[in-house]
């Protein structure tokens, strides 16, 4: 057999050299089959992809790829899985802040016949701040999109050749891979760490970032966000309904003299709220069509080292 172990890269050239003595001291010194690291370098403009370029000289099973710009870690993964040559592939973060032995217990899951091994976070020694959020996310995936997706989520995972095959064909963009992996319901497992806090670097995870997770989450899995403006016209519907018999049932009956500027300032006000709002989503949905419909690739290579399989 022959293990894939793929590497998004973003600002990490002080994590590389001490990532990879860690995986040369944890995993190859240990295992007695193939192995390739494969390490995507995602539009980073540091000295990442120079670092890369050093540990392929020093070890022939090490394959870089550089995308031409940062088109986040969703594509730098794909790309990694399309390049990979393995019978399984892991996705390992290059932050160093999950522990690297856990890929040989996600092996040893794979062995027995599950084709995806999520790493799930059984704690994290970050700040509560950042652990709440992150909760919340996945809080919020559950009810709306999967839910079988793990409380504390996960980022770290397996998949067999059969999972990886799929994700190419898919061929989605603005979407989550690891909504991608649920989603195709392939026989899963997990098993269980602790996310150690960042020592090196500091990490590119902006709020920008986050936020544009949770509505290619939402807009790509779930069908909340259209049932939700169907829900708001419903009930504006129906409350300018009610309103409108009042009014008029008043009219007749004496109780208004002068129309009110106030109440009908008020109402549209709220109406052209209740349009704009459904623009927004619906104007979301489109783009998204637009945007797929263009064919554009998720990603591009600028360079890349030749790796045989």
């Amino acid at each position: 057999m022959k293990l894939s172990i793929v590497i998004p890269v973003y600002f990490n050239e002080l994590n590389l050299p001490p990532l990879y003595e860690d995986i040369k001291k944890k995993i190859i010194s240990v295992i007695d089959y193939d192995y390739e690291i494969v390490m995507v370098n995602d539009g980073s403009l540091d000295n990442s992809y120079a670092v890369m370029k050093q540990l392929a000289e020093k070890d022939s099973h090490v394959k870089i790829i550089s995308l031409s710009r940062n088109f986040g870690s969703h594509a730098a993964i794909l790309c990694g899985l399309s390049k990979c040559t393995g019978d399984c592939a892991v996705i390992k973060a290059a932050d160093l802040q999950e522990p690297t032995e856990i890929i040989l217990e996600m092996v040893e899951k794979w062995k027995k016949g599950n084709n995806v091994v999520l790493a799930v976070r059984k704690g994290r020694e970050e700040k509560k701040s950042q652990t709440f959020f992150s909760n919340l996310y996945y809080f919020m995936v559950r009810k709306t999109a999967f839910p079988k997706m793990p409380k504390s989520g996960f980022d770290i995972f397996l998949v067999d050749r059969k999972v990886i095959n799929v994700l190419e064909n898919l061929d989605e963009k603005n979407s989550a891979i690891t909504g991608q992996i649920l989603w195709s319901g392939f026989k899963t497992t997990e098993i269980y760490y602790t996310r150690l806090a960042r020592e090196i670097g500091k990490s590119r995870w902006t709020l920008k970032k986050k936020i544009r997770l949770v509505t290619d989450t939402l807009f790509s899995f779930s069908t909340i966000p259209i049932k939700a403006v169907t829900t708001v016209g419903f009930l504006a519907f129906v409350g300018s309904l009610i309103w409108a018999i009042f009014c008029i049932a008043a009219k007749l009956t004496g109780l208004i003299l002068v129309s009110g500027w106030t109440t009908l300032f008020c109402f549209n006000l709220f109406s052209f709220g209740v349009i704009m709002l459904t623009l927004g989503i619906l104007g979301e949905y489109l783009w998204r069509t637009f945007d797929a419909t263009r064919n554009r690739p998720p990603y591009i290579i600028e360079d890349e080292n030749k790796l045989e399989k």
